[in-house]
């Protein structure tokens, strides 16, 4: 597969928040608790990767599904494996009209592959393929561990932030000033959002290429989202909590557009994905 320096970026982006977090750690108490922080950080960022799956599967209430169940998504998830040279995953179905897929799990040996009701109901098998082989290729790239500690860390900095509005510095000689601490506590959950959205952003991306490349059809995926975009509108979710800490792992943005705005998405726009593969499409052709 296309190399996307995905560790170049992780490590990165993990960087910009951590340094964040140190930053801000630094403002509460003088920075006396700052190394306390940075103990939850890493606690929490390995809760949230060690138990991604269970979140994610237990926010859409997903089920597993065996091969008499689903026999069309076993059919497509084996096949590409093979083809990847890489185990199967689990199987998940969620039962909900909102068109949407998702893969969740700690790494390729852990994994799970969920569809909801809605999409495998939009669909036809070739563009459910695509949709299969883009989530599968998140699972391969292993970019379930980057979205699980970005969502983790970036909501230890949002708290961190938050607490520097009610603790100050050390004395009254050192304390920072109050324009500037309230400024840092409304900017720096921002900052760490965007951080972890352009995490989200950038795998779309590259699943969408390597998945396509996978399956060797771009139009199939193209074709799907263009669907999938149609259908998230008339059926989203509701922007539950729960659900919203799940969105950025589903193929396509779950809620309305005036839920969440466009500068918040964790999802590319639809259309500049569909112009890259059928850009895609139209270079593997040449080479025929």
């Amino acid at each position: 597969m296309h190399q996307h320096f995905n560790g170049v970026k992780t490590a990165a982006l993990f960087g910009a928040i951590f340094a964040l977090l140190l930053g801000i750690g630094s403002f509460v108490g003088g920075g006396r608790f700052i190394w306390l922080f940075a103990l939850i950080g890493v606690a929490t960022t390995f809760y949230g990767y060690w138990n991604s799956d269970k979140l994610a599967i237990k926010a859409m209430r997903a089920y597993p599904v065996t091969e008499d169940q689903a026999p069309v998504m076993y059919r497509i998830v084996r096949e590409l494996s093979s083809r990847a040279g890489k185990r199967m995953p689990r199987l998940y179905i969620s039962p909900t009209d909102a068109p949407n897929a998702f893969a969740t799990g700690r790494n390729p040996d852990h994994a799970a592959v969920c569809c909801t009701e809605g999409i495998l109901r939009l669909l036809d098998e070739r563009e459910l393929r695509g949709v299969l082989g883009h989530e599968l290729m998140h699972v391969y790239n292993r970019d379930i561990l980057t979205s699980s500690v970005a969502g983790a860390l970036a909501g230890i900095v949002t708290s961190v932030a938050q607490m520097a509005i009610f603790f100050g510095g050390g004395g009254d000689e050192d304390r920072p000033n109050p324009v500037a601490m309230f400024a840092m506590a409304l900017l720096a959950p921002l900052a760490a959002t965007l951080i972890q959205f352009s995490i989200s952003r950038t795998r779309e991306f590259d699943a969408d290429e390597d998945g396509a490349k996978l399956t060797g059809d771009p139009l199939a995926l193209a074709s799907a989202l263009s669907k999938l975009e149609r259908g998230t509108a008339a059926a989203p979710l509701p922007p539950a909590p729960q659900l919203q800490n799940a969105a950025h792992m589903m193929i396509a943005n779950p809620f309305r557009a005036a839920d969440v705005g466009r500068m918040f998405s964790t999802h590319p726009p639809m259309a500049a994905r569909i112009d890259r593969l059928q850009g895609l499409a139209r270079g593997m052709h040449s080479h025929y």
